[in-house]
């Protein structure tokens, strides 16, 4: 060894720079546990820390209320102190050792001064602070408040341009789109059906628009705002709904919304019973808007009931809170709503019988078309009923028919002018020959 290095005397100066080594060692050590200790806290810890309230849990608690801060407060002082140490070591190796060998000088500067600073500043202060992090995190906490105070203008301008980074990576976003998103869910074999169609419903929640799922004009209970209570009553009951619009005339003109539960305390009222004075005002929203925007208005106004109307201001519709959420996790059925509730009926092969509220959708499923098979005949009506009204150009009467391509729709029930049941003919082969008939 002695052509390789050469040890020198030992002198003074030699014991002043072990003894500042090791004192920044030790410093850097706990500095490093406190980030391992304060992080690590649990909450069943940090509730008893906070019952017992002692001065030293005070101190933690005020130094994670800014943990950006505190981040921002260890790094730099852990920094600082291993720039210190490697310095010092640096230069009590040259004060007690003399190198002939490039190598050895480079071995032992940089690969055992770094041993020893992960070793004693990093490895041991963090293992013993992961296994006692409150002990730890009540010894350190004090001291760190000191250094914080310190570091603050350094910290504070670290703190500041992280979160310019933070905020330039967010505008530029990892997120994946809707289509990804859809995308990965087909890939996806271990989903049971039920999580399968939530997922899909929440994929599809930001696409979705009022007008898909709102309960269409003709299917609104509402009352008029000239019944007498008796009448009131008697809608509550025989509906099952717990709130009702209310119109003066007509259902274009809402006035408001009856909570049902507003009732509960005048029900032995009588027919004179004011019941309008507790009326709510009614939130009217656009057929356009989309049903998550929608959701965040009613959580945040804490409303459960829209009406949704057209540019001219027309009533066509109304959107609850449950409508929103079927949405997502599909149909919620309570005690109010009719079980098992179909909104057609297979008469044989080729004939069915549908509701004329059924969306043109389902009809295309339950026929077994094509998506959007019906896609831009006419105006572009959503229900059957609709659908029919549009290729006659006129009001029907029972057992009235229209034909589009091989389907034929017939009015089989009638509830007044509205078409309330529509029977279907499906010719098969004449609807695979030919696309559907386009109105002009």
């Amino acid at each position: 060894m002695d052509h390789i290095i050469t040890f020198l005397p030992f002198v003074p100066h030699a014991a002043v720079l072990i003894a500042l080594i090791a004192a920044f060692l030790f410093i850097g050590g706990m500095i490093s546990g406190s980030e391992t200790s304060m992080f690590s806290l649990s909450h069943s810890q940090l509730e008893k820390m906070r019952h017992r309230n002692a001065p030293s849990d005070q101190a933690v608690f005020r130094l994670l209320a800014q943990p950006d801060r505190l981040l921002a407060t260890i790094l730099i002082a852990n920094n600082l102190l291993n720039i210190l140490v490697v310095i010092l070591s640096n230069n009590l190796i040259d004060t007690l050792v003399e190198f002939h060998s490039a190598g050895w000088e480079w071995a032992v500067k940089v690969v055992v001064v770094t041993f020893v600073l992960l070793l004693f500043g990093e490895l041991m202060p963090k293992i013993y602070a992961a296994y006692n992090p409150m002990g730890f995190a009540r010894v350190v906490a004090g001291p760190m408040l000191g250094v914080r105070a310190v570091l603050k203008p350094f910290a504070g301008l670290l703190v500041r341009s992280s979160m310019r980074f933070k905020e330039r990576a967010a505008r530029k976003g990892n997120a994946i789109s809707i289509d990804e998103l859809s995308d990965a869910m087909e890939i996806t074999r271990n989903q049971t059906e039920e999580e399968r169609q939530i997922l899909t419903g929440i994929v599809d929640f930001v696409n979705t628009e009022v007008a898909e799922i709102m309960k269409l004009r003709p299917d609104i209970v509402a009352l008029d705002i000239e019944s007498d209570f008796s009448t009131v009553k008697r809608v509550i009951i025989n509906s099952g709904f717990s709130r009702l619009p209310a119109y003066a005339e007509n259902i274009d003109n809402i006035r408001g919304v009856l909570y049902v539960k507003d009732m509960m305390p005048f029900i032995a009222e009588g027919d004179d019973f004011a019941w309008q004075r507790h009326l709510r005002k009614p939130y009217f929203i656009p057929e356009h808007k989309k049903i998550n925007d929608l959701l965040a208005h009613f959580q945040a106004s804490k409303v459960h009931i829209a009406i949704v109307v057209d540019e001219y201001g027309a009533t066509q519709g109304l959107v609850s809170l449950e409508d929103i959420l079927e949405e997502i996790v599909g149909e919620i059925t309570d005690e109010s709503d009719r079980q098992n509730e179909e909104f057609y009926s297979r008469i044989d092969e080729n004939t069915y019988l549908f509701d004329g509220k059924t969306h043109l959708a389902d009809v295309e499923e339950v026929l077994g078309l094509e998506e959007d098979y019906f896609e831009g005949v006419c105006g572009g009506s959503e229900t059957i009923a609709g659908l029919m009204l549009e290729l006659a150009r006129n009001f029907l009467k029972k057992d009235e028919a229209v034909a589009l391509g091989g389907i034929t729709f017939t009015v089989d029930a009638l509830d007044g002018r509205r078409i309330d049941k529509v029977r279907v003919v499906i010719d098969r082969a004449a609807v695979a020959k030919q696309p559907p008939p386009r109105c002009h």
